[in-house]
């Protein structure tokens, strides 16, 4: 039962691991960085009126994002285990951003399906919220 458990978890690992790597040959570019995980982040188009890249909220976000494991459910465009960011976006504003952040810490489910957040308990407030700022940028208007 114990070699099970184990098999089942690394196919798991290894399922959510190549999803991440979908599309980065497109992404790559807008990046600017070879990590799979920059790359899937990077391609949240601007705005015709606003260039993202330079919001230091975006920069900063974007950079958390890359260095935790929140690609391997997520992607800017598209669902993958959990939400796409940009569905995210439009369904909260800024008032939103604290609930958002203790979500990211905590975990949790229910909202965008029953496949449970991984709580991220080392994160801090400060930076959880960093990562929300970021995901919202991408609201379509």
């Amino acid at each position: 039962m114990k070699k099970m458990s184990i098999v089942i978890c690394i196919a798991f690992l290894a399922y959510a691991c190549g999803n991440s790597n979908q599309n980065s040959s497109d992404q790559s570019a807008a990046s600017g960085t070879s990590t799979p995980q920059t790359e899937a982040a990077a391609p949240a188009p601007a705005t015709a009126s606003t260039d993202l890249s330079d919001n230091p909220d975006y920069k900063k976000g974007l950079a958390l994002i890359a260095k935790n494991d929140c690609l391997t459910c997520h992607k800017v465009d598209e669902k993958l285990i959990g939400p796409a960011y940009r569905d995210v976006a439009n369904k909260y504003t800024d008032k939103d951003i604290p609930m958002l952040a203790a979500k990211i810490i905590k975990g949790g489910s229910g909202v965008w399906g029953q496949v449970p957040m991984t709580p991220h308990p080392n994160l801090s407030v400060a930076d959880a919220e960093q990562m929300v700022k970021y995901i919202l940028l991408l609201k379509k208007s």
